[in-house]
């Protein structure tokens, strides 16, 4: 299949990054490949690196500025994969479907300027929409002008923890998820023998859109995790080969954990469970 009929692919990843490790890196890699393979039907053009702001409230994360830096520095030698601190620069904390609406809207419009106003919710495919002032129109279908070039999909990428967590009360929206799996679509490093189709199948919402829940079997697998490379760091262990090299010189110049960095947010309430919880009793 020629590159021109190919449907083109960002892969967005959110998260804390706290810190950034090897395995986040590889969760790339690992989609991309897996997307190039399926039919060929894809190509990935971009892969996005989006740490949550400070406002998140999760026990252990150390300030975003030093996340942030901590991606860009893992990601400097990538020809493809980015680092974008707009959701890290926000004073509250944002949905990560809103980062992913933010995300299609830039892509899809030529105004540098955008803001989170303009991240308007997509519409499925032959669905009409009103056109609103000061909005962009609605998404151009691929096959409506040779001229026109489609918008590419922003895909969320995670690991089958993220997926598992839409499980969680509260800490999702159900029109969140539905517009994700419906609009953007999923693309899951999971491993071998992992129990996530047994959740999409338990799951009505993740059944009826499966077919855009992309399963990835990570067969070289790979415990590393931002939280034991901070229990390493507390107990005065070695990461190296854990982390890129430039993000270890970064986080023993600044001495970024610490017993004390881990006990930051201890006892506050995540700010999804805070925001859903009140939503619900409203």
């Amino acid at each position: 299949m020629e590159d021109a009929d190919k449907t083109e692919v960002v892969l967005l990843a959110c998260g804390s990054f706290n810190p950034i490790t090897n395995m986040h890196l590889r969760l790339f890699e690992l989609a991309k490949d897996y997307l190039h393979e399926t039919g060929r039907k894809y190509k990935v053009i971009k892969g996005i690196i989006s740490p949550v702001g400070d406002a998140y409230k999760k026990k252990g994360l150390i300030s975003a500025d030093h996340r942030v830096t901590m991606a860009k520095l893992a990601t400097k030698n990538s020809d493809w994969v980015e680092v974008d601190d707009w959701e890290s620069c926000q004073s509250e904390w944002l949905e990560t479907l809103k980062v992913l609406r933010y995300h299609h809207e830039k892509l899809s419009s030529p105004d540098p300027t955008n803001s989170l106003e303009n991240a308007i919710p997509l519409t499925k495919a032959g669905r009409k929409r009103k056109q609103e002032p000061n909005r962009h129109g609605p998404i151009k279908k691929k096959n409506q002008s040779p001229n026109i070039k489609s918008v590419p999909q922003v895909k969320l990428l995670c690991g089958s923890d993220i997926l598992e967590s839409f499980g969680i009360p509260n800490l999702w929206k159900l029109e969140d998820i539905t517009e994700i799996v419906e609009n953007h679509g999923l693309v899951c490093i999971s491993r071998a023998g992992n129990s996530v189709q047994k959740f999409i199948y338990e799951s009505d919402i993740l059944w009826r859109h499966r077919n855009n829940i992309h399963l990835v079997e990570e067969w070289i697998t790979n415990d590393i995790s931002s939280t034991k490379i901070r229990r390493a760091l507390r107990r005065g262990q070695s990461i190296r080969y854990l982390v890129p090299d430039a993000v270890q010189a970064y986080i023993e110049k600044y001495n970024l954990y610490s017993p004390e960095s881990e006990d930051r947010n201890a006892g506050v309430v995540l700010a999804p469970l805070q925001k859903h919880a009140s939503d619900s009793k409203n």
